[in-house]
């Protein structure tokens, strides 16, 4: 059951940047769609209105389509913790941690004993109990991709802490909300974010964990950053793909005479 993650794993390891979108809309052939393309579908909960029931359709779709689909989650408590990883999520991401025993408790949510303290209740994750405890319960603790955000500028300051809690797969850093934890809101090429970037990308691979970026639909932000050393890239979003597109499309057609 979690083959789709093991390949993005093996892909980073061989120094590919793992690249894919954050999905907002509700509709599952969203996913569908850009799955063929893309190395994960990154399914968001925490700035989109997508609802749990249609969560758990991209989940579906990501597994027709033999990618992983790693959730965003609005928040670390406890009851969305158990419900997206219940409901088959290759990997999850806590959003907005200010420090380092946040991100601990959240890990430790999403492991079960004796690593862990997570509750069980597993069901498309173990192919609807097909799937016995001896396999299952190691192989999720392994293979589950648990990721905190690095969006505060606490979490830089006391990165060697952070990259140290077991069970912490990887990290992703949210470029736009650390700038404003810096207080430069929104100049995230100002030296000093890109400082803090750095720091946190170049002790997550000296720990041996993954480190990710959050960007917008832009191809040299995803290779700065490959370049300074982040094995992945979320790469914009749906609604982004379909404006821009759109946009430059109906520019092209009209000339530069017509808005």
């Amino acid at each position: 059951m979690y083959e789709s993650i093991q390949a993005f794993k093996t892909k980073m390891d061989t120094g590919q940047l793992c690249v894919g979108p954050t999905v907002s809309f509700s509709d599952a052939s969203v996913t569908e769609a850009l799955a063929a393309n893309a190395d994960y579908i990154w399914i968001d909960l925490e700035h989109s209105p997508t609802n749990f029931e249609s969560m758990v359709n991209h989940i579906i779709a990501c597994r027709a389509c033999g990618v992983p689909g790693i959730v965003r989650v609005p928040s670390g408590e406890i009851a969305w913790i158990k419900r997206v990883l219940d409901a088959g999520a290759d990997g999850i991401i806590l959003p907005q941690a200010q420090s380092v025993e946040e991100v601990r408790a959240f890990v430790a949510a999403c492991r079960y004993p004796m690593q862990g303290t997570r509750g069980y209740g597993p069901r498309r994750s173990t192919n609807y109990g097909r799937l016995g405890n001896d396999k299952y319960l190691p192989q999720a603790n392994t293979e589950t991709f648990v990721v905190g955000q690095i969006e505060s500028r606490n979490l830089v300051d006391n990165i060697d802490e952070l990259v140290a809690i077991d069970g912490l797969d990887g990290v992703v850093i949210g470029p736009y909300d650390l700038s404003g934890s810096y207080e430069l809101p929104g100049d995230i090429d100002h030296p000093t974010v890109v400082e803090a970037i750095q720091i946190s990308i170049d002790k997550c691979r000296e720990a041996g964990i993954y480190v990710g970026v959050g960007m917008g639909s832009n191809a040299a932000t995803a290779k700065r950053w490959h370049a300074a050393g982040a094995h992945w890239a979320m790469v914009g979003a749906d609604y982004q793909y379909m404006v821009q597109f759109a946009d430059n499309l109906y520019s092209e057609i009209r000339g530069p005479e017509r808005p």
